[in-house]
């Protein structure tokens, strides 16, 4: 189940911290430790690249053509101009992780924060798709667009704010169309779940669940990731994002129903 809430929500704007938030709150399920959350980041990351292997490919012929970035950049093909934007968005969230993990993992935490930036960054993600651009809209950011998306996407770190949600509503905002928000949020996506896993790893250990259950949740969040990216992209411009804002205002009215006293 956790594999499964983990797969669904993580490319989904509506936040995986909130929904693994209210597992907490309702049950007396045990923490499964960080073994099983790297297996179950894994396994998303692996739904993420399997989904964009063809742009994967783009990006290693860009880099084979330019030498491995040895030429000119005004020689660079499209695909290689994405990758290096993609890096470069990612930078601020990196950066943001290094400085403030701490204060994250000890203030911010609380249901109450998870609640409200669920329903604030819902209302923001509706407000960004209403006032988008209908006529012509961007399909491919600029490196000044990029480092936008970026920087708001470095605020993901604190808890409910949505690392894709918060991508999308950035890109929305810039102008572009719901696709091409979604396609590059989604490749944002890559550097950032490898690099969750990667800072998991030295302290995941063996942990007390066992090889077949890890393997299990690996399994479940890959495929239920896989199907929701893949569902997510060819239903966007036809729902919008107000089904999911109105998803976010109801959780997180629902999560404030179980603040502690």
């Amino acid at each position: 189940m956790l594999a499964l809430i983990q797969g669904v929500t993580e490319f989904l704007p509506v936040s995986s911290s909130a929904h693994l938030a209210l597992p907490a709150a309702l049950t007396d399920w045990p923490d499964q430790g960080l073994a099983f959350d790297v297996a179950v980041h894994c396994g998303t990351l692996v739904a993420v690249l399997c989904y964009f292997r063809r742009d994967l490919l783009g990006f290693a012929r860009g880099l084979a053509a330019s030498r491995w970035g040895c030429v000119a950049p005004a020689q660079w093909d499209a695909n290689l101009h994405l990758l290096v934007k993609i890096g470069l968005a990612t930078v601020p969230v990196a950066l943001a992780g290094v400085a403030f993990a701490p204060l994250v993992e000890e203030r911010l935490r609380a249901v109450g924060v998870i609640a409200a930036t669920t329903i604030a960054f819902g209302l923001a993600l509706g407000w960004a798709d209403r006032r988008r651009r209908r006529e012509s809209p961007l399909e491919a950011p600029t490196y000044a667009q990029a480092l936008l998306i970026g920087v708001a996407q470095a605020v993901a770190i604190v808890p409910g704010v949505s690392r894709s949600g918060v991508a999308l509503t950035a890109a929305l905002a810039l102008g572009f169309g719901r696709v091409a928000a979604a396609r590059f949020a989604f490749l944002l996506a890559i550097p950032a779940i490898a690099g969750a896993a990667i800072l998991m790893l030295p302290q995941a250990g063996g942990g007390a669940v066992p090889w077949s259950m890890l393997a299990v949740g690996f399994a479940v969040a890959a495929a239920s990731a896989f199907c929701c990216i893949a569902a997510f992209v060819r239903l966007v411009e036809r729902t919008g994002m107000a089904p999911y804002v109105i998803y976010r205002v109801v959780l997180g009215l629902i999560l404030l129903t179980f603040l502690p006293a």
